[in-house]
């Protein structure tokens, strides 16, 4: 059989998921749901409950959001007996996993908005716990992801809510099978959803494999009640990927089993502050643990890590703010701490703490390293191993240290395994790529000076001769090159970049080139640099900083270790700090450590909010900081190994369909180095995985891909013809790889539509099609129910479409030109405009406005000068109009429709529902209210995206 129908996988799936040990229940409809909920809940708890006892928890469990009924799922729940008393029952049995009663039903069927029939449901004494949604051979995992949103939107909340005690999906076409955490709809991304692996990161894809292996009841149940986090700062549940469950074992089983220590090697970008948290927690469950300590070795980390640990726990730590705090935690009851490796240090090698010390001496402490590939290699590492004689010391890190890389200093040379032991597990950036959970990366290098007259090749040695590489005129250059290429390279300033360089002096260099250039008009981006003025005390006295004696020249990444510049240097780097708290209304400076910390927190927030264009740094930022938003790495320094690989991977964070890659824009030799680098920390056959191909392979793959495209429509206009939603798939599918290519190609210096198979007209042509198909199949602000197509679950991937070098103002300028045009020259130049405004998914929004302004307005302006003028007039009128329309046809109090929109200008975030019930002058009934605050929000987003998006500083 060619293509499994979805009834014998299912069918299939569920004998297997019996043969694993689950019982077999036929569920037709939530009566059913409650009545089998009743006889488990009494079953797990060994009582029975009456019909009024059972109501009453069903009235406590019916009320919260999905992470609220998370929290409540792992608490006991409360209710009164006949006889007065007391009494609470528990949902499920976090701490004996396997003890649960296991459940698998198909085919329920669940009536709110619309009638959902959910294909496959794990239930744990009696709850529904998880969803399995299953599409035949050859269709788009997508599209299952996508049923299940509707499934949530629509049913999901139906009579007592129980499915929204979901705590994982499953999605699967039979040969795809991946896994992830139930949330709120609106935050939900495909990009979350994930392939379970065996312990050696080989996939797990087919259903068959993927059952036998995950959905193995006692595992089942172990990932949700150990290894989903329930993350108080964002309100959302996050599930642990198979490498952090496979690090998080390994280390659990390495307390219980030995007393050895051990290091976890997993990518840099792989979620590592994660991964520690969960075995953090898990060991300070274990009696046998006195106390586990997180050691960063820098104060920003430790007030960062502190944050972060809480968020996924509230109150489950405090960071230490001086050593004597420390003292304190280490003494007192907390199990888990958070601290840096100085003051840790400091702890057991000042006379006066000894005391208040001596206790711990000998009990078992579990250290846990972060980032170990730093600062764990002299007299610190010694110090704690010798003074905590009970304790086991297990390490983090994304590029460990091997005999090839590995500094040398007064204990010789000292590799990662020498200090904690074989790693426990490993997930390399292959392993990371290939899952789609980092990105790879694109390099250019880039000539940037001559020698009588001839450029020299890139790839000639040697050539880092500091009057070379510091000269003014390649510095000069190479600034003009960044300004040149910086719009390309981050989508017109959709993302942010770093540039490092060699030294201080450089720093202060660039720093006042880019700005002359501003003075100048050539540009307006706005530039921040930081490097470190004095190396604070601790780090003085710590000799762990100084690891590579003989490697300061070459600019290797390690974090700031002095020494003092110049005061000159530090009135300059004051001066630039100046520049800023002019630019963001701040006050900071470098007159005491304190403000300048906040200067490198308000840095890391503003580079993360895209609101810094470039960040020139030297080695700060350049190792553990992560921001999805940094897409782009100039690199005017020398790097190696390691430090090599952590400066790039700031740019491989995963964040939309538009960040394709990293970009690494090279301006020295780095393509020994570069390969050396992956050798060392993937394998030698890496590079074609790590690397995005050049500009040339690139283009002969669009060949391929477009020739797919015109194999299906040979024109734009056949599109027109295609006969069934079948073949309009088809079209999509295909657009969207030419899309894709085009959307990475387009970061490269060398694009340029005139060189492509595919011309810009024919481009836009098509891109104007595949539109007009999204449209045509959404219907948002319909009421009525729209009938099922198979386009609506496909990914149209929007983010690609819009073309941010044409906007309003563009536009507006092309309305001026055709004004004053010759009359021979409107049609053409009309058609310009109106082919732009089919082309750009931001503009489409606006057409029928432009459309009734070039034909009711701009036939009677005799003066070009006044088109701005008349056209900022024209969409106040309209605006008005509108928001009176939407009021009206929906009985809403204007003012406070506009409040709510203000409000979503303001915090971009998805306008509230009690906000919106709030609005209405008449209540609709239960039943209708759920589609009358989905059709108002949508109007409210047609609304914005028509006429404020686009607009902003014109009307």
């Amino acid at each position: 059989m060619t293509a499994q129908p979805e009834q014998l996988l299912e069918n299939n799936l569920i004998s297997q998921l019996v043969g694993l040990g689950y019982e077999r229940i036929i569920l037709r409809e939530e009566k059913d749901v409650i009545t089998n909920f009743k006889q488990q809940l009494e079953k797990h708890n060994q009582v029975s409950l009456s019909d009024a006892e059972l109501n009453q928890i069903l009235i406590y469990l019916n009320k919260g959001n999905t992470f609220e009924r998370a929290k409540t799922l792992r608490s006991r729940i409360p209710y009164v007996n006949a006889l007065g008393e007391n009494k609470t029952i528990q949902l499920i049995d976090q701490k004996k996993w396997c003890k649960n009663e296991f459940q698998v039903a198909n085919q329920i069927s669940m009536k709110g908005n619309y009638d959902n029939r959910y294909d496959v449901t794990i239930l744990i004494n009696g709850l529904p716990l998880v969803q399995i949604e299953l599409k035949r051979r050859g269709l788009e995992l997508k599209e299952a992801f996508n049923q299940i949103n509707r499934y949530q939107k629509h049913s999901y909340g139906t009579g007592f809510g129980l499915f929204q005690f979901i705590q994982l999906f499953v999605i699967s076409n039979g040969v795809n099978t991946k896994y992830y955490c139930n949330g709120r709809v609106k935050d939900r991304s495909f990009k979350q959803t994930f392939f379970w692996t065996d312990i050696t990161n080989e996939l797990i894809t087919n259903l068959a494999d993927f059952a036998d292996d995950f959905m193995n009841p006692c595992h089942l149940s172990k990932m949700i009640t150990q290894y989903i986090v329930l993350n108080d700062t964002q309100k959302a549940l996050m599930v642990l990927r198979p490498y952090q469950y496979y690090a998080v074992e390994a280390i659990i089983n390495q307390v219980k089993t030995t007393h050895e220590y051990g290091y976890i090697w997993h990518t840099t970008g792989s979620g590592k502050t994660l991964t520690s948290f969960k075995a953090a927690q898990i060991l300070t469950d274990i009696p046998e643990v006195h106390k586990v300590v997180f050691v960063v070795d820098r104060k920003d980390l430790d007030t960062q890590t502190a944050k972060e640990f809480n968020s996924f726990s509230k109150g489950s730590i405090d960071s230490t703010s001086d050593t004597k705090t420390l003292v304190k935690q280490l003494a007192g009851d907390r199990k888990l701490i958070v601290t840096t490796i100085q003051k840790l240090n400091n702890t057991i090698s000042k006379s006066y703490y000894l005391k208040d010390m001596a206790g711990l001496t000998n009990q078992r402490i579990v250290f846990i390293f972060d980032e170990c590939h730093r600062s764990q290699f002299g007299e610190t590492h010694e110090n704690i191993k010798n003074f905590f004689k009970g304790c086991q010391m297990f390490g983090f890190t994304g590029t460990p240290i091997f005999a090839e890389n590995a500094g040398t200093n007064e204990y010789g040379k000292r590799t990662t395994q020498m200090l904690f032991g074989k790693p426990l597990h490993k997930y390399v950036i292959t392993d990371a790529i290939k899952d789609g959970n980092v990105l790879r990366f694109a390099i250019e290098y880039i000539r940037t000076f001559k020698q009588k007259d001839q450029i020299l090749d890139i790839e000639i040695e040697k050539i880092d001769e500091p009057e070379v590489m510091q000269s003014p005129i390649r510095q000069k250059a190479i600034v003009n090159h960044i300004l040149q290429n910086h719009r390309l390279k981050t989508h017109n300033k959709e993302f942010t970049a770093m540039f490092c360089v060699s030294n201080s002096d450089a720093a202060v260099a660039y720093y006042k080139l880019f700005k002359k250039a501003k003075e100048k008009g050539l540009h307006d981006l706005k530039i921040a640099t930081i490097f470190t003025y004095a190396a604070n005390e601790e780090q003085k006295k710590n000799k762990d900083y100084k690891l590579y004696a003989n490697d300061d020249a070459l600019g290797m990444v390690a974090e700031d270790a002095g020494p003092y510049l110049s005061k000159y240097k530090r009135e300059e780097l004051d001066d630039f700090i100046d520049d800023y708290n002019k630019m963001f209304q701040s006050n900071y400076s470098t007159k005491d450590s304190t403000l300048f910390y906040q200067y490198y927190n308000d840095i890391a927030e503003k580079v993360k909010n895209q609101q810094i264009d470039i960040l020139i740094v030297v080695n700060m930022f350049l190792t553990g900081f992560d921001s999805k938003t940094l897409n782009t790495l100039y690199v005017d320094k020398n790097l190696k190994h390691h430090g090599l690989i952590q400066a790039y991977s700031r740019t491989n964070r995963i964040l939309n369909e538009v960040k394709s890659h990293g970009n690494i824009v090279c301006y020295r030799n780095l393509k020994s180095a570069t390969d050396e680098a992956i050798e060392l920390f993937a394998n030698k056959d890496a590079i074609g995985e790590i690397i995005e191909p050049p500009f040339e392979a690139l283009d002969a793959k669009l060949k391929e891909k477009y020739d797919e495209l015109i194999a299906i429509v040979p024109t734009v206009d056949n599109v027109n013809q295609l006969q069934n939603e079948e073949e309009q798939a088809a079209f999509v599918k295909a657009f969207r790889e030419v899309m894709r290519l085009i959307n990475k190609m387009k970061q490269y210096g060398d694009f340029d539509f005139e060189y492509l198979p595919i011309t810009e007209f024919d481009f836009d042509g098509y891109k104007s099609k595949y539109l007009d198909l999204y449209e045509a199949n959404k219907g948002l602000t319909s009421g009525a129910t729209p009938a099922h197509s198979i386009l609506d679950d496909l990914d149209f991937e929007l983010e690609l479409i819009h073309r941010d070098e044409i906007n309003v103002t563009y536009i507006m300028n092309l309305l001026i030109r055709l004004q004053s045009a010759p009359v021979d020259e409107k049609a053409s130049q009309e058609k310009i405009i109106q082919d732009l405004l089919n082309s750009d998914i931001q503009l489409r929004s606006k057409k029928e406005l432009i459309d009734k302004f070039m034909q009711k307005n701009l036939p009677f302006i005799t003066n070009a000068d006044d088109v701005m003028e008349v056209f900022d007039d024209f969409i106040q009128t309209e605006r008005k109009s509108a928001m009176a329309t939407m009021s009206a046809e929906e009985q809403l109090d204007s003012d406070k429709l506009e409040h709510i929109i203000g409000e979503y200008l303001f915090t971009n975030r998805q306008p509230l529902r009690d906000d919106i019930v709030g609005t209405m002058l008449v209540k609709p009934k239960l039943a209708e209210r759920s589609n009358k605050i989905e059709r108002i929000t949508y109007k409210i987003y047609d609304f914005v995206n028509t006429f404020v998006s686009g607009f902003a500083g014109r009307a």
